[in-house]
């Protein structure tokens, strides 16, 4: 035996024993490898079949646009209503809503939820009017979505009301894009700085909203109208405080609802009283963050996404993120609107890269000349980077409270009577706003 073994083991044959545990080795490393390659196989068709899937429903959607929305034929707009809105949107271009196509996909984990159709059921209503029945008086803005108008109904009220602000949407406007922003309306229900929703007809081009009547149009065109009486008044300070307070109160109750506006401008505020009655409006880019998947799908941004890009923060360019945080961005950007009567944000900067560029590398808004100092702190509060450092609406709202209540231990009681009611006016905002604060601000999305 143990001259066979030498003789083995001389001649270079291998153990028997060896032989065996190699060939089991050799024979499980090909069968996991096989195993491998029918996983990836399987994975890879699956893959290859979902994107056919959604291929071919995007060729559906383009190619049979009612599939977005049930449309009922209504009676037209009158041809004169549809010219004035036409020649509107022609010949008003804003240069304050400069805009560049975002073409970065959608980044993963963003996944907006299904956009089914039981996410806008209910939305769609029978309108309480025809658009033949709408008279628009006076054109208040027209912008990238559509134009607003001052209007009336021809016969009749709209809920009790003679007199409100009608928006008629832009050809091309989608109509589920017009849902999210009457669900968002909805949602906020009432509030005294929110322009509120009062009826709508989105069952046929150009879609309609009609909202709360307002007697002077946008915070920007009441600024630059009146300016030359408004830089003579001593007050001039308090009086924009008081507006920016009630303006941080409607951003404060978007919070407390999950809202983001996503586009506020000295544009998008109303005017029915100045400094007490001031109103957000337009909610066309606004987000309800309730019905996104999870807490960082306030990342977004499609092919088609256009944005007003002076008003946007840093981040949003850097790392397509944008949050409450953005809205505090954006307020500092209002503050600035109105010390300056409502100039072009950035005014020296003329293309949108430059915008981009300036923003990105850390540039701010000169500091406007006669701007109170407590303003001015919070104006630079409002830019602070990274975002986190910013304040919340509540801090904001806190800091001009104590600005106001600082003003009126100084001011001069021209007209007692005037001045007691603006207090009551005061005092009743800020139990509105206690009542309103529902959700803390300090974790910012």
């Amino acid at each position: 035996m143990s001259a066979n073994s030498s003789e083995a083991n001389c001649s270079g044959q291998i153990p028997e024993p060896l032989v065996f545990i190699l060939t089991g080795l050799l024979s499980a490393t090909v069968l996991i490898f096989t195993l491998l390659g029918v996983m990836c196989l399987r994975k890879y068709r699956s893959l290859v079949r979902t994107v056919r899937e959604l291929q071919g429903r995007k060729l559906l959607l383009d190619s049979d646009p009612q599939l977005e929305a049930p449309i009922t034929p209504l009676r037209a707009l009158p041809a004169a209503a549809a010219a004035a809105v036409a020649a509107a949107v022609e010949q008003v271009k804003e240069e304050e809503e400069e805009e560049l196509p975002l073409q970065t996909p959608l980044q993963k984990g963003s996944t907006v939820r299904s956009s089914s159709r039981k996410l806008w059921k209910g939305l769609q209503q029978d309108p309480g009017f025809m658009k033949s029945d709408l008279n628009l008086l006076q054109l208040i803005k027209a912008g990238k979505e559509g134009v607003f108008y001052q209007a009336r109904m021809s016969r009749g009220t709209c809920k009790g009301h003679n007199m409100f602000t009608c928006k008629i949407s832009k050809e091309g406007v989608r109509p589920k894009h017009v849902d999210v922003e009457v669900s968002i309306m909805r949602k906020l229900m009432h509030h005294k700085n929110i322009l509120q929703l009062l009826d709508w007809n989105t069952t046929e081009e150009p879609y309609i909203l009609i909202l709360e009547y307002v007697s002077y149009g946008t915070l920007r065109t009441f600024l630059q109208t009146n300016r030359a009486n408004l830089s003579a008044d001593p007050e001039l300070q308090s009086l924009l405080t008081i507006a920016s307070y009630h303006i941080a109160l409607a951003m404060q109750h978007l919070r407390s609802k999950m809202i983001v506006h996503c586009d506020l401008a000295l544009r998008n505020i109303m005017v029915n009283r100045f400094p007490w009655e001031v109103k957000v409006a337009e909610f066309g880019l606004a987000r309800d963050l309730t019905r996104l998947t999870s807490r960082r799908s306030s990342r977004w941004r499609s092919p088609r996404q256009r944005v007003p890009l002076r008003w946007y923060p840093p981040e949003y360019f850097k790392n397509n993120y944008y949050s409450f945080k953005g809205d505090v961005w954006a307020f500092g950007i209002v503050l600035w609107e109105m010390q300056m009567f409502g100039t072009l944000p950035y005014p020296d900067l003329e293309t949108s890269e430059a915008v981009v560029y300036h923003i990105c590398i850390g540039h701010k808004n000169t500091n406007p000349e006669g701007c109170r100092p407590e303003i001015l702190h919070i104006m630079r509060d409002c830019w602070q980077e990274p975002y986190t450092l910013r304040p919340s609406f509540t801090d904001i709202i806190q800091m001009l409270e104590d600005v106001m209540e600082n003003d009126a231990d100084y001011v001069d009681v021209v007209n007692p009577h005037l001045m007691v009611k603006e207090d009551t006016e005061y005092h009743e905002a800020k139990c509105l706003r206690a009542a309103s604060i529902t959700v803390d601000d300090t974790n910012p999305i």
